[in-house]
């Protein structure tokens, strides 16, 4: 394609163009991090007298390049924002503003699976203990609810903040529900244990999934922690609605009734903190550390985010010799996505569950 054969397209109304496309395929969460990652080019763009994509040439993307490289960012930063920019100039084709040749000249760095995959998760000894904790000093606290489920089910922040009250079948009795909203005939009711949740994908009352709707199913529990549950409903639970009129399971008395992302994410990074329940690793003195302070709790060395407890949530059902075809159900993941981002094995107990097979 020939420059006379370009049609003139502005860099920020081909980000809204690109944007609204990606709408409709991405999640809302996904669409956001793409949003990002392309404006600070489009601004790049215009601050180096670029209005027209047509103007756009392999030597500018070079320099773009050179740019994000000069500030210190890791490989795998490099390999997100120059990966979406490589996507976003293959719309610009598309929509024929810039050359068909242009995309390949985004050179986005390769990841080998160790540097696709973060390390850091909250291992199974860490989790056990916090646990362990948590039931001794704040037994059925809305803490110890959220935790136990996130790392029982592995599930990801979006979920845990989308469940009612009406998604947990917890005793028999609640089965019922199943038939009477048409989510099961009658006579397959016998067919079913509880307890479990059943996750759900609302949109429009301000609670998706990252997969929308596929990212539905329901979600097996143990009878602890389905009796977990049932203690933390009766008691501790905050007895509000949020702005829909529904009844969150993790509520809150303060904004909407439901805990924001941003709160949750907060109350894993304070359970994870080990002098909340015994002494610091980092010898740090707890009246001066900066991670005790309100807002400041992810600048522990070892608290860990929603993702890193799912991380390490997954790994140890691994170690536990989950398949991942059966693991991939359970936590809404391909099992090509659990092998490559998530399946962080300790080698040690991954050979002793292969014991079997020798035999």
């Amino acid at each position: 394609m020939s420059d006379d054969e370009l049609t003139e397209l502005a860099p920020e109304q081909a980000l809204s163009m690109w944007v609204d496309r990606q709408k409709a395929e991405k999640s809302e969460q996904t669409v956001q991090s793409y949003f990002y990652r392309v404006r600070q080019f489009v601004e790049w763009l215009e601050d180096d007298g670029i209005r027209n994509l047509n103007e756009l040439s392999g030597r500018d993307v070079f320099r773009y390049d050179s740019s994000r490289r000069s500030e210190g960012l890791s490989k795998s930063a490099l390999n997100n924002q120059l990966g979406t920019i490589k996507l976003f100039l293959e719309f610009c084709v598309d929509v024929e503003a810039v050359p068909p040749e242009l995309p390949a000249k985004v050179d986005v760095p390769t990841l080998s699976k160790a540097e696709r995959a973060n390390e850091e998760k909250l291992s199974a000894k860490r989790a056990e203990n916090i646990l362990k904790s948590l039931e001794r000093y704040d037994f059925a606290s809305r803490d110890h609810a959220l935790f136990a489920l996130a790392w029982h089910t592995a599930m990801r922040l979006g979920a845990l903040r989308s469940l009612d009250l009406r998604d947990c079948y917890l005793e028999e009795d609640d089965l019922d529900r199943l038939a009477h909203e048409g989510d099961v005939d009658q006579e397959d009711l016998d067919e079913l244990e509880a307890p479990f949740v059943y996750v759900r994908h609302r949109p429009q009352l301000d609670t998706p999934l990252k997969n929308q709707g596929d990212g539905e199913r329901p979600v097996a529990l143990s009878d602890e922690i389905g009796e977990l549950l049932q203690e933390y409903i009766e008691v501790s639970r905050p007895q509000v609605e949020d702005d829909h009129g529904r009844k969150p399971l993790f509520s809150s008395r303060k904004g909407s009734g439901r805990m924001s992302k941003g709160a949750i994410r907060s109350r894993f990074n304070i359970v994870t903190q080990p002098c909340r329940y015994g002494t610091c690793p980092h010898d740090r003195d707890q009246d001066t550390c900066e991670a005790l302070e309100h807002g400041y709790e992810s600048r522990c060395p070892s608290s860990r985010s929603p993702h890193r407890i799912r991380t390490g949530a997954i790994t140890n059902h691994r170690n536990e010799d989950w398949p991942p075809e059966v693991l991939a159900e359970r936590v809404n993941a391909t099992p090509e996505v659990i092998r490559t981002h998530y399946d962080k094995p300790d080698l040690l107990k991954r050979m002793e569950s292969r014991r079997s097979y020798m035999e």
